[in-house]
């Protein structure tokens, strides 16, 4: 029953007015909620950019420290751009066909009060949009060229992003879980990547895989006999302060993603709402992302004899990037296994990266790519009935996670999600990293490499030690005894 229609039995035929004016300042009030909400999570997840950029600075030796924080920069100046004229429209675009958007290009038309869609909607987007840029630069790091950066963040986040995010999120998507009611589900099911495990980090983990393998490992990660070098990062301090921000950011990431806070599912008065699914997805981030980090931490001392706080806060993020995709529809112990899970494929694929020479300073690509996968497969298996029809209403029978009675519908389409999801990033990027290779657009030179990229492109160094007064002393005191010392040997007769 309509909220005008219970006031009117309340107040009587009178009152029609009355209970009409009411639930209508009830309704602005709650699209007023909603959209602070909206917005907060969209500021939460812009902060992980912060993060990423503390968690690349460290993780790469000192000389590259400048380049690596510009990227993550562009990626969002970039990527904001690309997103407004032609990424948003691409991925929400309605109406439009089940492969891609064609409306509201450069946000035109927008608000748009058939779909819901407002501002706020689309800075939440973006910052997602930027998040998966941000994952690729860090496979890249330390050997690629500035302008390689803008060309690859703009492609990924106004193309090869959004047009994914239209598959799975959009109400028109072939493939997505949330699909305008009437239209038909992948499966019965659609595809339950809640926010985005395969559309955010297999997309960001699968293009920096391609870069990274087309430019090939840094100078001295291998030696000449084949053996592993550690380029190791040059401060562990600026990992754990990214991975914390990091981990900050995921709780507008995950929870954020249900978009709306003011909604019941139950009758009126009930504590079930969509309040409680956004506190539970929180839960089940924190716990798979905990899991995820204890785990490492000794299946790390067990392989190598040391307790390592970047191996740690590598494995603590492998879990959030695994449980992305659940968050919403899983019970907290299984949170856990997901994480407890994550942590050993992340070991397994930087140990099979060592083994065929693939060099990713971040492991990025092991990270997202592998942890995001698991975490597709993993909610297809442990998705739960309730939380599926909660979450994602208007279609009868749909089917769950096969361990939980569900049949095996849904593993069967997140198995075509997986497939899709290589498939197309790999037809995209790969052949984009390609070509900037062949044209000498993507890999800098040996000796800008060897030398550090904040030197030779980018006009210093991140960190300065001395003032200037002291730094030109002490470079005329080391010319002087150079000249001193090359008179002295010329002065000296050969034994």
């Amino acid at each position: 029953m309509a909220c005008s229609d219970e006031l009117t039995l309340l107040m009587g035929i009178n009152g029609t007015g009355a209970a009409s004016y009411i639930c209508n300042q009830i309704s602005d009030v709650g699209h007023a909620i909603d959209n602070t909400y909206l917005l907060f999570s969209a500021y939460l997840v812009f902060a992980m950019q912060l993060g990423f950029a503390m968690l690349c600075a460290g993780s790469v030796r000192a000389k590259n420290t400048m380049n690596i924080m510009l990227t993550n920069v562009l990626d969002a100046a970039a990527g904001g751009l690309s997103y407004y004229l032609f990424g948003f429209a691409f991925a929400f675009g309605s109406p439009s066909n089940r492969f891609i958007g064609k409306h509201f290009f450069g946000l035109k038309k927008i608000p748009d009060s058939a779909y819901s869609y407002d501002y706020s909607f689309f800075l939440f987007q973006w910052a997602f949009a930027i998040a998966a840029a941000g994952i690729t630069s860090g496979s890249i790091a330390e050997r690629t060229q500035f302008p390689a950066y803008l060309i690859y963040s703009s492609f990924l986040t106004g193309f090869v992003y959004p047009v994914l995010s239209h598959w799975y999120w959009s109400g028109d998507g072939w493939a997505a879980a949330g699909a305008s009611s009437g239209k038909s589900l992948l499966f019965k099911s659609g595809v339950i990547d809640f926010a985005g495990s395969g559309v955010v980090h297999m997309v960001g983990g699968i293009a920096g895989f391609w870069g990274a393998f087309i430019e090939g490992p840094r100078i001295g990660r291998f030696d000449h006999a084949g053996r592993t070098v550690a380029l190791r990062g040059h401060s562990a301090t600026l990992v754990v302060l990214g991975s914390f921000l990091l981990w900050f950011g995921w709780f507008g990431f995950n929870p954020g993603s249900f978009l709306t806070i003011f909604k019941s599912y139950g009758p009126s008065g009930s504590i079930h709402g969509q309040w409680s699914a956004v506190g539970r997805t929180a839960v089940t981030t924190t716990l798979a992302g905990c899991a995820a980090a204890l785990t490492t931490l000794f299946g790390k001392r067990l392989q190598n004899g040391h307790w390592s706080v970047v191996d740690v806060c590598n494995g603590l993020l492998g879990g959030f990037a695994a449980i992305t995709s659940g968050c919403s529809v899983v019970d907290p112990w299984a949170a856990i296994i997901c994480g407890f899970v994550s942590a050993w494929i992340l070991i397994g694929l930087n140990a099979l990266a060592t083994r065929f020479k693939y060099d990713d300073p971040l492991e990025a690509a092991q990270l997202h790519g592998g942890c995001g996968t698991w975490g597709i497969l993993f909610t297809a298996l442990f998705a739960r009935k309730k939380y599926v029809n909660e979450v994602y209403p208007g279609h009868d029978n749909r089917p769950y996670g096969l361990f939980m009675g569900g049949g095996g519908r849904l593993l069967g389409a997140h198995i075509v999600a997986i497939l899709v999801n290589i498939a197309w990033t790999s037809a995209t990027m790969g052949p984009l990293f390609y070509v900037l290779n062949k044209l000498r657009l993507l890999r800098i030179t040996a000796e800008d490499e060897t030398q550090g990229m904040d030197f030779t492109r980018h006009g210093g160094f991140a960190y300065v030690y001395h003032d200037e007064d002291s730094t030109t002393q002490h470079l005329a005191t080391f010319q002087l005894k150079s000249a001193t010392s090359r008179v002295d040997s010329a002065a000296t007769p050969e034994a």
